[in-house]
Formats: C-alpha cells, structure tokens, sequence
C-alpha cells in the first residue's frame, strides 16, 4: 500500500501478535513498529518476565509455539520441572528452557543499566527482526485487578495462577504517572502513515499504554488515521477474559462498546462481519473477517484493514 509508508501498531497478547503476523505478510517489516503493553510484566525468580514483549518477538522471529500462540516451540522445560521436584518451586507460571535464555540476557541487560527500550532492541536484532518492537515504557507500571473476593491481585496472579477466574470490578495501572513515552515511541508514532490497534483486550493489552501520561493526547492530535481492530467476534472473544471482564465492569459485549471506549483517539473502526450492523457514529468503520484462524487469513486482514484506510485519501 503506497500510501502507508510507515505503520505503528498499539499491540498486546496472541491476538495483537496474530495481526503482527499479518502485517508483516504484507508490509515491509521495517516499516511496521509495534509498541507493546508491558503491564503484565513482571519479576520472577530473579528475572524480567515481559510476556507480550516475548510473544511478539517469538511471532515475528518464526519461533513461537503455534498451538499457544505464545512461547517457544519445540521447547522443554527442564529446568522448571526439576525446581518443581527437587526445590518445591510452585511451577504455576511456566518457563520453558528455550524461553528462559530470553529472561537471562534481558535481565542480564537490565542490571547492566540498560532501559527496557535498549534491551528489547538488542533482543530484536539478535533475533533478525526488522521491525521495531518497543515497549509503552522504560518505567515498571503493572497493572493490578481488584477482584471481588480475593482483593487486588497483580496481573499475572489473576491471569495465569488464578485462570482469570476471580471476578473484576476494576482495574488501575501501578505507577503509570511516573511513566513516560520514549523518544522512540514517540517518533513511531509522528512519523506512521497509519496507526492500528490491534485486535488485543482493550482493557488488559491496550489500556496499560493509553495510560502512559501524554500517550492518548498525542494519539488525539495525530494528522495519521488511527485505527481500531474488535476483538468481539459473533458477540464474544475468541480467547481470553475480554467478554468476561466487560460483563462483570457492566459493558455491554458489544463491538461497539469498544469503539466507544477507544473515543477521542480513533478516527475509523473495522468491525467483524459476524456482528450486527452497529452505529458508530461519526467514526469511519468497515465490517471485515477478523477471525485470524490461520496465517493466509492473518495477511488478508491486514491487507484488508490497510486497503480500506488508504481508500479514505482522495
């Protein structure tokens, strides 16, 4: 697509890494930049854990497990499972052998005095990735849910340990004042022709990077087209607590709701076909196939969404 020499991506979980994938399909990669929620980032046993900074790098690197969409394929996880057995080490959140050369450098990095930014880079081009993958912030900013019977719990607690079970009535993100937009971040977001966000949970994937101080209003006062992708499908998500947890902050399942959430910062909306014709008033939208059950319909998804904002210029 001429028009859209360069294409930022606000991008979190399996999801978001999906249309990564098909970006990447049909786009130079070095034109596409990716910032990535880093709230469900987290220590563990002395190391960095970024779990959508990974899957996407997985993603685009050709490594991930494809039956999890996250991970490393063909990985082991010997190390985990002799902690289980000779340590006592409660293996609820599970890294695989492979995965954890990943944790080690970057930990290893971090401790060196490296920002989160520096070392995803390096991580990056080890990794023969073109594309730029940033985080949404050098600074910690964890996102916390407060649950309704067992209080606040940390992202990974409720998501992995808990199976996202407990139920939510609300959400904040720790420390996210104190954050602040890179210069990187920054600068992929003036210079993309369009920006997407991608089809991950609004409120666990997209939310953490709406609240970095500056990041909605510089996204409101972008000349690019920014671009929303539903995660709702046939009134419910594919995978993961996105419906569940909107029922329980008293959302309606909807398409639209998400739209309305997005409000201020969006100019256009692609639907999915599956849903009801929905009023999104003075925003441009387009219902497409976003069920990315496979790599061919990844890229025609992306090729899609790019082709019908690209049409908006005379």
């Amino acid at each position: 697509m001429a028009l859209a020499r360069n294409i930022a991506v606000l991008i979190g979980g399996v999801g978001g890494a999906k249309l990564a994938s098909g970006l990447a399909a049909v786009v130079p990669t070095e034109r596409l930049s990716f910032i990535v929620n880093t709230g469900d980032d987290f220590w563990r046993l002395g190391l960095k854990i970024c779990p959508d900074l990974d899957t996407l790098m997985y993603t685009l690197a050709g490594l991930v497990n494809p039956e999890s969409g996250w991970g490393v394929k063909a990985d082991s996880t010997v190390a985990l499972d002799f902690l289980a057995q000779r340590y006592q080490v409660e293996p609820w959140f599970r890294l695989g052998d492979k995965d954890l050369a990943t944790h080690l450098l970057r930990t290893h990095w971090l401790n060196d005095g490296r920002s989160l930014t520096e070392a995803t880079a390096c991580l990056v081009k080890r990794l023969a990735i073109r594309s730029a993958i940033l985080p949404m912030c050098d600074e910690e900013a964890p996102t916390m849910l407060d649950t309704v019977a067992d209080g606040e719990l940390g992202f990974q607690e409720y998501f992995v340990k808990r199976s996202w079970a407990p139920a939510v009535r609300a959400i904040r993100h720790k420390n996210c004042e104190r954050a602040k937009l890179s210069a990187q971040v920054r600068r992929a977001l003036t210079r993309a022709d369009i920006v997407l966000i991608a089809p991950s949970n609004p409120w666990l994937s997209i939310a953490p990077i709406l609240a970095i101080p500056g990041m909605r209003d510089l996204l409101s006062q972008l000349a690019a087209p920014v671009v929303a992708v539903t995660p709702i499908i046939a009134g419910d998500a594919v995978k993961g607590p996105t419906a569940k947890i909107m029922r329980e902050l008293g959302l309606q399942v909807r398409a639209s709701a998400i739209a309305r959430y997005y409000r201020g910062i969006i100019s256009g909306f692609v639907d999915d076909l599956r849903n009801e014709p929905a009023d999104f008033a003075d925003l441009r939208s387009i219902q497409l196939d976003t069920l990315m059950i496979d790599q061919a319909r990844k890229a025609a998804l992306a090729q899609a969404t790019l082709d019908w904002v690209g049409s908006w210029s005379p």
